[in-house]
């Protein structure tokens, strides 16, 4: 199966959320989102267009201010329907993540090349933050089981985002 457009999937499960403007979709890509899927601002407004166009999104001008109009879109009845059917497909592809430290360590020869261990002390740290910060994510984000049961497929991630880093420092630490 070829590269299909998951952004406009992403941003109709966004909008079927809450009503945001594309700067909210935008920042959407910083925090939960942003952990497994990334998208640009010059990826975002034109698949806002598309998705207009479409027929699965509207918008509503908001006045912010004097006179800046900004744009809040929600969702279609269309919309709704597109996103229940991505949804509910099967996903039997497995797609390669793009990690540099990884292509990197591909390429070293001995485990006595001296760029090896400052590499994978790098990594320890970095990871081991991002553990940390996955961690009060999950602190924040769900603090008791009702917030759980609100947003269970965002909590599943959050875990298995966890999980990989709690895997991803122990490896790194056995490497070293």
């Amino acid at each position: 199966m070829g590269q299909r457009n998951r952004l406009q999937y992403i941003i109709l499960g966004l909008l079927s959320q809450q009503d945001q403007t594309g700067y909210d979709l935008t920042k959407a890509f910083e925090h939960e989102i942003g952990e497994f899927w990334q998208a640009s601002h010059s990826q975002i407004y034109p698949q806002l267009q598309r998705l207009e166009t479409a027929g699965d999104i509207t918008h509503q001008d908001q006045i912010a201010g004097e006179k800046l109009a900004k744009k809040v879109y929600q969702l279609t009845a269309q919309g709704q329907k597109k996103l229940a059917a991505w949804v509910g497909e099967p996903s039997p592809e497995l797609t390669a993540t793009k990690d540099e430290f990884i292509l990197k360590l591909y390429f070293i020869k001995s485990a006595n090349d001296p760029r090896l261990g400052p590499m994978l002390q790098e990594q320890t740290q970095l990871h081991a933050e991002q553990l940390t910060h996955l961690q009060s994510r999950r602190a924040e984000v769900f603090p008791n089981q009702a917030a759980i049961d609100a947003a269970y497929g965002h909590y599943l991630i959050l875990e298995h985002a966890i999980e990989r880093e709690k895997h991803y420092v122990e490896w790194l630490n056995r490497a070293q």
